[in-house]
């Protein structure tokens, strides 16, 4: 099943499916139903096993009245319920502002980010104290200095000394840092594998920024919750602190590049409309056409969620290469980037090309986005990428562009062919745009770039500091080898300028200084006891996107490794919150606004198994000098109070220490992450140091910490019950529970053993390894939650069986119920408590009160023994946990039996609610080819071959040549580059996708049921009746009437696809977003004449006859 979505179903939604959901022909649904209305109406025919009505209600009461004395003698829910009751008087349950609440996070949010903020205010106060000192620095073309470089540092060579630019650097675990090994008094660099580590523009820039360490560590003494701080170079160097050693990927290359990610970027330029412009005509076949889509994929990965984008392609006509997206600018998201490099890598040449139409077209696209106010409404440019063949262009410029130029126009020269090069060059300078050649693949990460150099020119020339926050992102896109650590970021960053005054109207970008922040820091400023059972708060970006959510899912599982999802990092608000349907909350959200609204939910649980309906209150706000706005939820009813209890310090201290309780390690009950001596402390140890006085400088939540000592003091008396009944109990009764445990609002958890610790059954439970058992940020325990909404004095019970069960490992069962207080008619949930228990043993409980009868039958006539009944335990979701074959115990009963399950729903027993996974990941389908073409078609199969050939021969030759700067170690580059241009082509075993998928529930008012189901040749009879004081429910039935006519009913998740036309208005769709606030596109000192010009190449001769090569071979093993 997949993780719990916050989804709903929407009965208007046009994908929908039938209220059955059966997945069923129209006309065997005909048939069912027709069976099913007929059916009640029968009697059972002669021979037909009758099944008495007051024999099964008596089973039900029998089972439940002995259930019910079992587990509350053993969780002792009696006693506690006993003990709150005796301190009511003394308690004050208070109801919860949901305005103020949000208002005061989103406050010491606010004050938290501007400290952030200030670190990064000072390292560019310092760069730009370098910058100072730079004016009396000529730039020295043969400076000779050695740094630590991440990817060499500590490396020895064959005689067992440290490689150049690999001296000792001494690296520690570090727990704030995940545990990685860093070095916090110095920085380290790193470089990819295409950016040469001598390089003068390098070792000048490295030189420069040494002097960065010192501020990198003092920024970190003055504010310990800092994570990384870095500084992103123009030249493409990346200096990090704490320092670090940086792994290749399993290629031997370093591909990352901190020009590419979304926080240099975004502080670099401003947001931006973007039309490419491809010319695919014949004379782009073979490898120029292979640079040229290597070279869009690489503009498309400088792209992000504020930036706006089309492609053209033209030959003898143009068209758009997303016919969907025709005439409009998409956001350039992750989904629309990915689609685009799909698209293109499929592009065949053809053709003449004639370049004034998909130039009209291109401007006609920029001035419309603008008149409707869409897009990024800042800079907007064509990018231009062709071989050079093109003629009547002025004409299209003089009409849409001259005089203002407000479009850039950039051109990128493809081939080494140079006879057109006054062309483009003259293109790009006449429309403050810049001209690059790019004859190989290795050129275009360096040319690309540049535009992005021009377009901060503006900016760098007002030396306006904009201040940028990012979406989420993973720590783990860093640092690969640490891929299963989630932990998601957000970066504040500040442009980095020359302030040169013979380079002022060139407007130099040395590069753009950084800090991360740890989202789960942030949202320890909402803490989960002032939220309640099912309350939580989140936080999304102006562009709608989730920031920090409970239910956002960045991870999924391939096989035993857990890997970041594609698109973890642009799921949307309303993809989450599924409720809002209308957007309210959305719209609200990202415009800023402060308010609240209340709506209707269902609420998956246990990985989708199981649900919740709650009605929810929303409150939401922005977090003021920031694109985020926090949002807080309170479930009505219980959600909506707070309870508050006072008792000593000497009394709760005592109780505190009591072996059998510990806190939440998650929640921040006292500050230990700031003061290194406090780093090694527990939470409970920091909260006894505290209230000892131990440790004045210990700065603690003093309302939680009061909560904690007043639940310690209620619960105390649980140890003393729990402990007397493991010493009384025999051998026997060690076999019903192996542990009893309680919980509490402020995060207190006690737990007491009945058995030996190597004979528990499920020893996951309660430890962090099942963190659904458990209480965390995110959540409080499955147990408590699914308690809470239970009736009083009703217990839930829950089947967990492990996911690799030993063998003989018996499935454990837990009982939980919630233990409510009221004071002045108002009712909060203080605590849960409960059992862990045996199956077996609940089995041996059942079997037992079926062989009861009422007096007057005299000896049982029938039993669950009988082989002609069929007796079912299912849970209120449908999930059997007692069945006369084991096989079926934890199965959903429509799986087993779906004739029973096709008539309780019919008859109104069970509802069916079908939700919506909009982070869900499906195998793709088979777009290309078949996997069984090549048997059909040996020519084809020839083809592939070939085409795999030419790949690893150019491959080949890549590293064998001087490809590019004669600088670079060729072999490397060439592989950094022919890893980067084919990794999108890899497609993933998995990918996004939206998928469906069935919840069962129980209708607690119908508690009895009993019908006859027609089965063709046979009726089936059952007999359905609520277990009392649970979420149990019993089935007897007849097995001997075979009822496969009736298909099974799963509970799967199934894709959603989308036809044609919806799936086109859906990528077309422009959800409402704000845009940042500062825009910089044109500056009058800027020096427009600064437009590039024809880099240097040096090609071995094998390189040279790889266009001869192309040009000789089907276009298609080269397209």
């Amino acid at each position: 099943m997949p993780g719990p979505p916050r989804l709903s179903p929407d009965p208007s939604c046009p994908y929908s499916r039938m209220p059955w959901g059966l997945g069923l022909s129209p006309w065997k649904t005909a048939v069912i139903l027709s069976l099913l209305l007929s059916s009640t109406a029968l009697s059972p025919r002669s021979g037909q096993t009758k099944i008495p009505l007051e024999t099964v209600k008596l089973w039900a009461d029998t089972f439940g009245r002995d259930l019910y004395d079992t587990v509350t003698k053993y969780s002792g829910s009696l006693l506690l319920q006993k003990k709150y009751k005796d301190v009511e008087p003394s308690l004050r349950i208070q109801a919860v502002d949901g305005l103020e609440l949000v208002r005061k996070f989103s406050e010491d949010m606010e004050t938290m980010l501007r400290r952030k903020v200030e670190a990064v205010k000072v390292l560019q106060n310092l760069v730009e104290a370098a910058e100072e000192a730079d004016l009396n620095h000529e730039f020295n073309e043969s400076l000779v200095f050695d740094y630590y470089n991440s990817v060499l540092i500590n490396e020895r060579d064959a005689n067992g000394k440290y490689v150049e630019l690999g001296a000792e650097f001494v690296l520690e675990s570090n727990a704030h840092f995940s545990n990685l090994m860093v070095n916090t008094s110095l920085s380290s660099v790193q470089l990819p594998t295409n950016v040469y580590n001598k390089d003068p523009d390098i070792l000048n820039g490295v030189y420069m920024s040494e002097a960065l360490n010192t501020v990198f560590v003092e920024n970190f003494q003055r504010d310990p919750t800092l994570t990384w701080q870095y500084f992103g170079s123009s030249t493409g160097f990346f200096r990090i602190y704490p320092g670090i050693k940086w792994t290749p990927d399993e290629n031997g290359v370093i591909t990352f590049d901190c020009r590419n990610r979304g926080w240099y970027i975004q502080a670099a330029t401003s947001p931006k409309d973007i039309v490419i412009v491809l010319d695919m005509s014949g004379s782009m076949k073979g490898l120029w056409m292979t640079i040229a889509k290597h070279t869009i994929s690489t503009i498309l990965d400088t792209l992000g969620e504020n930036d706006f984008v089309n492609i053209i392609a033209y030959n003898d006509y143009i068209h758009y290469i997303e016919p969907c997206f025709k005439g409009i600018l998409v956001q350039a998201n992750r989904d629309n980037r990915e689609h685009f490099k799909q698209l293109v890598d499929d592009l065949m040449v053809k053709g003449v090309g004639v370049v004034d139409q998909a130039l009209r077209e291109a401007f006609q696209i920029l001035k419309q986005s603008q008149e409707a106010r869409q897009g990024s409404l800042c800079n907007q440019a064509i990018m231009l990428i062709s071989d050079g063949a093109v003629e009547d262009y002025e004409p299209v410029f003089e009409e849409y562009n001259w005089p203002d130029r407000k479009v850039r126009v950039f051109t990128y020269l493809i081939g080494r062919e140079v006879t057109f090069a006054d062309r483009m060059k003259w293109i790009a300078c006449n429309n403050k745009g810049y001209y690059t050649q790019i004859s190989t693949l290795a050129d275009a990460q360096e040319n690309v770039m540049e535009y992005l150099h021009v377009l901060s020119r503006p900016m760098v020339i007002n030396h306006d500091h904009d201040i940028i926050w990012t979406e989420a992102y993973m720590d783990s896109k860093l640092f690969t080898s640490h891929a299963q650590d989630l932990r998601l970021l957000t970066t504040v960053a500040m442009p980095v300028f020359s302030k040169k005054n013979e380079t002022r109207s060139h407007g130099i970008l040395l590069g753009v200084v950084g800090s991360d922040v740890a989202l789960r820091e942030l949202m320890k400023l909402a803490p989960r006891y002032k939220l309640g059972v099912h309350g939580y708060a989140f936080l999304n970006t102006n562009n709608g996107y989730i920031l920090s959510h409970p239910d956002l899912r960045p991870l999924y599982r391939e096989g035993k490794k857990l890997k970041p999802k594609p698109n973890y990092n642009s799921v949307d608000l309303s993809e989450v919150e599924w409720e809002d349907r209308t957007e309210t909350l959305r719209t609200a959200m990202i415009n800023g606004e402060t308010g609240s609204l209340s709506m209707d939910v269902k609420v998956p649980l246990d990985k989708g198994k199981r649900v919740l309906f709650l009605t929810n209150d929303y409150f939401f706000t922005d977090i003021s000098d920031t694109p985020f706005s926090l949002g807080v939820v309170l479930s009505q009813g219980h959600g909506e109070y707070i309870l508050l209890g006072n008792t000593s310090v000497e009394e709760g201290l005592h109780d505190l220490l009591h072996p059998d309780l510990t806190l939440a390690s998650d929640w921040i009950y006292c500050i230990t992450d700031i003061d290194p001596d406090h780093r090694k402390l527990s939470q409970l140890e920091a909260m006894v140091r505290f209230l000892t006085g131990e440790d004045p400088d210990l700065e603690c939540d003093e309302e939680l910490v009061q909560e904690v000592l007043f639940d310690a003091v209620v619960t105390a008396p649980m140890e003393a019950y729990w402990t007397a009944l493991a010493l009384n109990s025999s051998e026997d009764y060690q076999r019903v529970a192996d542990r009893a445990f309680l919980g509490t609002r402020a995060g207190l958890l006690r737990s007491s053993l009945f058995v030996g610790s190597e004979k528990i059954s499920n020893r996951k439970f309660l430890t962090p390894e099942d963190k659904a058992s458990m209480f965390t940020m995110d959540h409080f325990p499955l147990w408590y939650r699914q308690a809470a909404e239970q009736p009083a004095g009703s217990f839930v019970f829950n089947l967990h069986s492990t996911e690799e069960p030993g063998p003989g490992e018996p499935a454990v069962v837990t009982a939980s119920t919630a233990v409510a207080v009221t004071v002045d008619k108002k009712t909060a949930i203080a605590a849960a408590v409960g059992i862990q228990m045996r199956l077996d043993f609940l089995h041996h409980l059942f079997w037992a009160a079926t062989q009861q009868c009422s007096a007057g039958d005299g000896l049982c006539p029938q039993s669950c023994r009988d082989s002609d009944l069929d007796c079912f335990v299912i849970d209120n979701n449908g999930f059997i946990l007692i069945s006369g074959r084991p096989q079926e115990t934890g199965r959903f009963l429509g799986e087993v039996d779906g004739a029973l399950m096709t008539q309780l729903l019919s008859m109104g027993v069970f509802s069916q609610v079908t939700l919506y996974d909009y982070q869900a990941m499906c195998k793709p389908p088979n777009h290309h080819h078949s996997a069984a073409r090549p048997l059909v078609s040996p020519i084809y199969a020839l083809l592939t071959r070939t085409r795999w050939l030419v790949n690893e021969l150019l491959l080949f030759l890549l590293q064998w040549s001087t490809w590019g700067s004669w600088r670079v170690p060729s072999g490397a580059e060439a592989k950094a580059v022919f890893h980067h241009t084919h990794k999108h082509q890899r497609q993933d075993v998995l990918q996004p996708c939206d998928t469906e998928y069935p919840m069962f529930m129980h209708q607690r008012a119908i508690q009895e049921a009993n019908g006859i189901i027609e089965c063709g040749a046979c009726q089936k009879v059952f007999v359905m009746h609520q277990i009392p004081n649970s979420n149990l429910l019993l089935l007897v039935t007849d097995p001997t009437c075979d009822c496969s006519i009736f298909p099974q009913i799963l509970q799967e998740a199934t894709e959603v696809k989308y036809n044609a036309s919806i799936k086109c208005d859906r990528m077309r769709s422009q959800k409402l977003r704000r845009r940042p606030d500062s825009c910089h596109a044109f500056h009058p000192e800027e020096n427009a004449q600064d437009c590039g010009g024809a880099s240097e190449t040096s090609a071995s001769r094998p390189l040279l006859l790889l266009p001869l090569c192309a040009w000789l071979l089907p276009p298609q093993l080269l397209r």
